[in-house]
């Protein structure tokens, strides 16, 4: 049996937690007199006290928790945190509408960034605070996730960093997940606190900076203003968040190890050596073909080639040039990375790199297989044989992958929206991108879509963020059968 007290437990920690960092956006109303701290004091309020009845009611139950309560707790966890993080928009009255309010908050959380705000500059400052928080909570929650509690589950790429993370593996999950979570947290919010400083120095208010360093860190996107990035024009603004996304995309056990200072562990990484080899050839391919195509300033198309070439593959969604309006291939290249995603156990979304690099190696084994049938030939990974477990897991993934995004796009443009437009609205909801391509590029947003098309792009927000399986298995009728 499902053991159900544990779980009410659970979600009830979780949302006390949120319920007390909605009193925070309560300081910048206060401060900038805006109107909307009565909303996040109520709100807070029925969410700390929905959390703490949940918990205190099963506090003397039995708490024990399985594989099955450990899907159940990540998936209620955050429908719970989706519905009552919406409350501030509801309330405050910026965003009355159910649907909005909802989807402008399961894309935060699940740091996809897509908007249906068409003027962010005349949100009030507490909801704007708030909507970058929802990306910075959602982003830690994923590395926790991914580094802590996925392997207990035994899905996510992550499992191919379980000899080497730092964090807990299965057999040592409870006695160092609290060391491992800790550890997660100060790296984070250092990272977070320091990005806030360097752009303040460089020139964005203090607000601007806490905000775009809340979500840039989370690799969600969301900005306080219209225009994105590019709104700000300094050159140092561009390429310090350019590399603060970039730190974000890499695995967070790659980032412990270059606090301790084994370089030899983070070279002889592969996903890490391949996102650094990505990224740089990207970058310098999209700038030959920027400068060639605006015969521009070659810094200018080195920049927003390279920031675009970033933000899409971490799947952060900034932008500072509207990268669809360069060349037809750039547009065609910029919808495939909305499929790449970067370092698995980083903030990033999408498919992950791991994933692509096994595929790919496998695919290459395959051809040396054909010839040499009679051969043991095993697929490595940073020195370490792949168990066939994970490799069938990674393969059913893409497939799976695959197969979600072609029915959301037909389900999708069967509801009203044009096929270009669909593919590039499921493509970058799916990979918890943002900005995709036609009617929902870089300088559109999604206020346009019908109610019906939201909600599927919200569960499709959702089902990317928690690696597909942990939604999907709930659909299954083993799942609900008895031990």
């Amino acid at each position: 049996m499902i053991n159900h007290f544990a779980i009410i437990q659970v979600v009830g920690v979780l949302l006390a937690l949120v319920g007390g960092l909605m009193f925070l956006p309560v300081l910048i109303s206060l401060y900038y007199g805006s109107e909307d701290a009565t909303a996040f004091l109520l709100s807070g309020s029925i969410t700390l006290l929905v959390g703490a009845s949940c918990y205190y009611l099963t506090i003397h139950r039995d708490n024990s928790v399985h594989k099955r309560e450990g899907y159940l707790i990540v998936s209620m966890g955050w429908l719970a945190m989706f519905t009552f993080s919406a409350l501030p928009y509801i309330l405050s009255g910026h965003i009355p509408s159910l649907t909005n309010a909802y989807f402008e908050t399961v894309s935060g959380m699940t740091t996809t960034g897509a908007t249906i705000l068409t003027d962010i500059e005349a949100t009030p400052p507490g909801l704007l605070f708030w909507r970058s928080m929802t990306q910075w909570i959602g982003g830690m929650g994923i590395i926790v996730l991914t580094i802590a509690v996925f392997p207990l589950l035994g899905i996510g790429g992550i499992e191919l960093f379980v000899a080497e993370a730092p964090g807990p593996v299965s057999d040592k999950l409870h006695p160092r997940i609290k060391a491992t979570a800790r550890a997660l947290w100060v790296i984070y919010v250092s990272l977070t606190m320091i990005l806030c400083l360097l752009l303040y120095l460089e020139g964005m208010t203090f607000f601007d900076a806490i905000n775009h360093a809340m979500t840039t860190m989370a690799t969600g996107g969301f900005s306080t203003k219209n225009a994105s990035v590019a709104y700000f024009q300094a050159p140092i603004i561009h390429y310090t968040i350019m590399v603060f996304m970039f730190i974000a995309g890499v695995n967070y056990t790659i980032i412990i190890f270059l606090l301790r200072f084994r370089w030899r562990r983070i070279w002889r990484n592969e996903e890490f050596r391949g996102y650094l080899i990505i990224v740089g050839l990207l970058s310098l391919l999209v700038t030959f073909l920027v400068y060639s195509a605006t015969e521009g300033n070659i810094e200018r198309s080195f920049r927003d080639a390279t920031f675009q070439v970033v933000s899409i593959i971490t799947t952060t969604g900034y932008v500072t040039a509207d990268y669809t309006s360069w060349k037809v291939s750039l547009t065609a290249l910029f919808f495939i990375l909305l499929f790449a995603g970067a370092s698995a156990g980083s903030t990033s979304g999408g498919i992950k790199l791991i994933r692509h690099v096994v595929f790919l190696k496998n695919s290459v084994l395959e051809f040396k297989r054909l010839l040499h049938p009679k051969a043991i030939i095993r697929l490595r990974m940073n020195h370490e044989i792949v168990p066939a477990r994970i490799l069938t897991h990674i393969l059913v993934f893409l497939l799976i992958y695959l197969g979600v995004f072609i029915v959301g796009t037909i389900v999708v443009s069967g509801l009203g929206l044009d096929l270009l437009s669909s593919m590039g609205a499921v493509a970058t909801s799916l990979g918890n991108v943002g900005p995709g391509i036609g009617a929902v590029g870089p300088l559109d947003n999604f206020a346009g879509l019908n109610d019906p098309t939201k909600w599927v792009l919200m569960f499709l927000m959702l089902l990317g963020r928690l690696e597909l399986f942990t939604i999907l298995i709930l659909f299954t009728p083993y799942f609900w059968k008895a031990k």
